[in-house]
This record gives structure tokens, sequence and C-alpha cells, in this order.
């Protein structure tokens, strides 16, 4: 009877529960396979959270980056290189999440239901085989939604990364059409080598860290603000730069790299080369051009504001020279460094660039060629020291000529280095058809004390007569009229009087050549 029970009875009992569990065994596989796919999409944010956010080891697929620029000195913008790295991060850790998630799955029903069940096996095993068909279809189920995912992932980081490349190109374009505006098209003027930077270098402004930045334009390295390797951020547009936190601008040229004028790209930039022979008195007459525009400026005229230490240093020397109507030294025969100062405020602001060069420069070809700077000019100032024609002091009488001193009178002609500097600059591609020039003829305080100025050295045609007829200068003049489209003449006299006020001739000499 015992026997009869078990081969038989206890068959009909197992393989009636058997038949019990089969409609129940679907729900069962299929709540398997939902927790086998919440449990997959729950670590893809967990992923998602780790890569994007808390970027710990864990969540690294992949190498540091490392930007194919190595001179680059800050973090590139997340949408031009490093979203689609995290996304090709997320896709590796997703791909070995699914991996050892459902793997592990298998082998956790494995151990329970067969190789090491807490219960029978006739129960686990039906168990165990209704998981593994629950896996699965769970394992097969999570794919699509993963895949969306992934796919709305690239499609919202493309729409972000072409939004992100649209408004750099577009505050580029902006940045672009503000120079423009501000008659800045090949860029600014480095003070040191005169080549146009098309836009600076710049440091980074932690007092701390000495990175510089070659090109800090929205782009891949930032849209609005930069972020340099030690953390600091900096403004990527000029525009961004209050005054009161501009940065420091160097030339991005290999051969020079030294500081420009914090305030290039920020105003217009107006350059003025003084021409003319040695000891014909360049730098004193611009010593007055600066002292007459402070001058007007405590009149109520243009606010002037020296734009860097060196024009500022040099300005106090010779301005103390002039208060003391003493003489200026030679200027050195190296290249000029730019006298610069902001002229006007708000948006009348002009970025002024005096050059004051030696004078042997002018009359050998082979220095010329290094005024690069001039090539730059609209308006051009030639110095002319009537003591240094020969006519001058032939046509004086006796006793007329005998106070002046001689000493003081440039050792160069006029006219030798007229040519030689219209031919260098001309050569350098200046459109001196369309430039102006503006002819200060020097020291003629010396010539009115002794009678010997023009009869009007207020007035232009005056002065130009005077050249012609009584200097003789009529090939010179005739050749200023030909080359340049606008020519005038004016008497200057480069003194103070005990007031520390400049010689009205300065005054007007000065507002025609910084004239728009």
């Amino acid at each position: 009877m015992a026997e009869i029970i078990a081969y038989v009875l206890i068959p009909v009992l197992y393989l009636a529960a058997l038949a019990a569990y089969l409609p129940v065994a679907p729900v069962i596989a299929a709540l398997r396979g939902l927790a086998l796919v919440m449990q997959l999409l729950t670590g893809h944010i967990r992923l998602l959270a780790g890569v994007l956010y808390r970027r710990t080891p864990e969540f690294q697929a992949l190498p540091p980056y490392r930007p194919q620029d190595e001179d680059v000195k800050a973090y590139r913008n997340y949408f031009f290189g490093p979203g689609f790295r995290d996304l090709r991060q997320l896709l590796i850790l997703e791909r070995r999440s699914y991996v050892r998630t459902v793997g592990d799955s298998f082998r956790a029903v494995t151990t329970r239901q067969f190789t090491a069940p807490t219960r029978t096996r006739a129960i686990t095993v039906p168990y165990g085989l209704t998981l593994y068909a629950g896996l699965c279809l769970g394992a097969l189920l999570a794919v699509p939604p993963l895949g969306l995912l992934f796919g709305l992932h690239a499609l919202v980081l493309l729409a972000l990364t072409g939004g992100a490349r649209l408004v750099a190109g577009t505050l580029r374009a902006l940045d672009r059409s503000v120079l423009l505006m501000k008659r800045l098209r090949t860029g600014m003027l480095c003070p040191h080598c005169f080549e146009r930077v098309p836009y600076p270098a710049y440091d980074c402004p932690s007092p701390t860290c000495r990175r510089r930045h070659a090109d800090i334009r929205p782009g891949t390295y930032g849209l609005f603000r930069r972020r340099c390797e030690c953390g600091q951020r900096m403004p990527t547009l000029l525009m961004l730069m209050s005054r009161d936190a501009r940065l420091q601008a160097y030339c991005v040229y290999a051969h020079c790299g030294k500081p420009m004028n914090t305030d290039a790209g920020h105003m217009p930039e107006v350059i003025l080369p003084l021409i003319g022979g040695q000891a014909a008195g360049k730098t004193q007459l611009m010593a007055a051009m600066l002292l007459s525009l402070e001058n007007a400026a405590a009149d109520g005229g243009p606010a002037i504001t020296l734009a860097d230490e060196e024009s500022n240093s040099n300005y106090q020397v010779l301005r103390e020279v002039l208060h003391i109507r003493g003489h200026t030294r030679a200027t050195q025969k190296a290249l000029p460094r730019a006298h610069s100062f902001v002229l006007g405020s708000g948006r009348a602001e002009r970025l002024v660039h005096l050059f004051d060069t030696a004078g042997e420069r002018f009359v050998d070809r082979d220095e010329t060629d290094a005024l690069r700077y001039a090539r730059e000019a609209r308006t051009f100032v030639f110095v002319l020291d009537p003591m240094a024609v020969k006519a001058f002091w032939t046509s004086l009488a006796p006793g007329q000529g005998a106070p002046l001193d001689r000493t003081l009178a440039s050792t160069v002609d006029p006219e030798e280095v007229f040519g030689r500097s219209v031919q260098a600059v001309a050569a350098m591609g200046a459109p001196l058809a369309d430039s102006r020039l503006a002819v200060a003829i020097s020291k003629t305080d010396l010539l009115a004390g002794h009678g010997l100025a023009p009869d009007r050295p207020d007035d232009s045609d005056s002065a130009r007569t005077w050249l012609r007829e009584s200097l003789g200068l009529r090939s010179l003049v005739e050749a200023m009229e030909q080359e340049f489209r606008e020519v005038r003449f004016f008497c200057t006299a480069s003194v103070v009087d005990d007031h520390a006020r400049v010689d009205a001739s300065v005054g007007r000499f000065v507002a025609w050549c910084l004239r728009d």
C-alpha cells in the first residue's frame, strides 16, 4: 500500500500541483521580467547621474580627456566634445551594467533554484524555469526603453550642441561687428612690434596663476565665460569686460608677446606718426601735444588718460622738460614704442598712438622698412625744421642771423626726409592718396623772436606761401600735395608759459590731427 502511494499518488498530486501552477507561472515570469526591466532602468539612471554629475572613478570608462592642442590651458565647453565623450562613457558603462545585471540575475536563480536550493528541487526547478523565462523576457523588454533613453539623450545633446555652436557663432559675429564699428577691421595695433593683432592673448585674472590664453573668444572653451585650468573664470568677449575688470592684453605673435594697452579692442584706435629729421623737434612737439590735451581737458574739453605706465612715465619726464623750457634728448634709434592715451569718454573714446621715431630712421631706407606702424595711419605729421633749410640761413641779413643758435637746427634736409619716408610708407601699402598730412613748422617761437616767422602764423595758406617763397621749398610743398589727399600747414611752438599753458598754435594743430 505504501508503495502504491509512493509511486502513484505522489506523482499524481505533483502533476496536479504543476497543473495548478501553470496558469500562475506567466504572471510570475512577467513580474520577474518587469522587476529586471525596472532594475536595468534604475541602473541606467544611476549611471547617468554618475557620469554627468558625480564623475567619480567608477563612472569613468574612458581615459581623462586631453585636448588636441596641448597649449590650451582651459576646460572645454561641455557641448564641444565632453558631452559626446560622456555619451560614449554612458554607452560603455550601460553595456557592462546590462551584461552584469542580467548575468547576476541568472546566476542567482541558478544557485537558489538549481545548484543549491533551500527546498526540494521538485518545487525549485519549475519555479526556477519560470524565473528563467521571466529574466529572458525582461532582458529583451529592457532593450527598447534603454535604446529610447539613449536616443533621447543623443538627440538632446545634438540639439544643445547645435544651439551652443550657434550661440558661439552669433557671439563671434557680434563681437566682430563691434570691432568693425570701432574701425578695428584688421585687429588692434601692438605698440611694440606694430603688427595688427586679430585678437590679443590674455593672462588668467587669478593673481596666483600665470597661464596665458591665446584666443578667449566664444567657442570650444566657453561661450560667455572660459574656465582656466586653475578654476578661475574669465570673460570671452571684450564687451563683457567692464572698465574695472579689463584683462591685460598681450601680442599673440611669437617674435613679440609683449603687453598691449589694456584698452585695446574696447575703442577705436588712431595712429599718428611723427615724421621728421634728427633734432627737428618731434619729441618736444609730442610732449606739447599731450600737455595741450591735458590743458584742454582741465578747461572742460575731452578727457585724456595715459593708456599705460610706460607712456605715463615718459610723458611726466617730457612734461618737466617743457616746464623748465629745456631741450629733450635725442630719440633713441631703437624701434619706438607708442605713446598711447585714451581721449574722450563714453562712446567718443579713442585710443591714440603717437609714434616718435628717431630721425636717423628717415634717411636710411633699411631703417624705414621697420616702421610698420605707418601703414595703418591715415593722418601723418611731418615736422619741418625751417632752420634745417640752407635757404633759411642764406636769406638772413648779416645782423639778423647772429642771435639764432645754429646748433639747435636739424642736420637733415627736410626734402630728403620727406622723399625717403613717403617712399617707405607707400611701399608698405599705406593709402597715402586717402590720407591727410599735417605739416608742423617747428621752432617758430625762435623765429618769431627775431621777426623771421610767417606774417600770419595761424593761417595754413600763409605758412604754405612762406615755405614756398621764403624758404624755396616749392617742390617739397607740391610733392606733399600730390602724395596726400589733404595737406594743412601749421606754425607750432612747443613751449609753455609761466602758468604751464601750451602755446595756442599747438592746440589748433592737435585739434586738426585728431579730427575724425
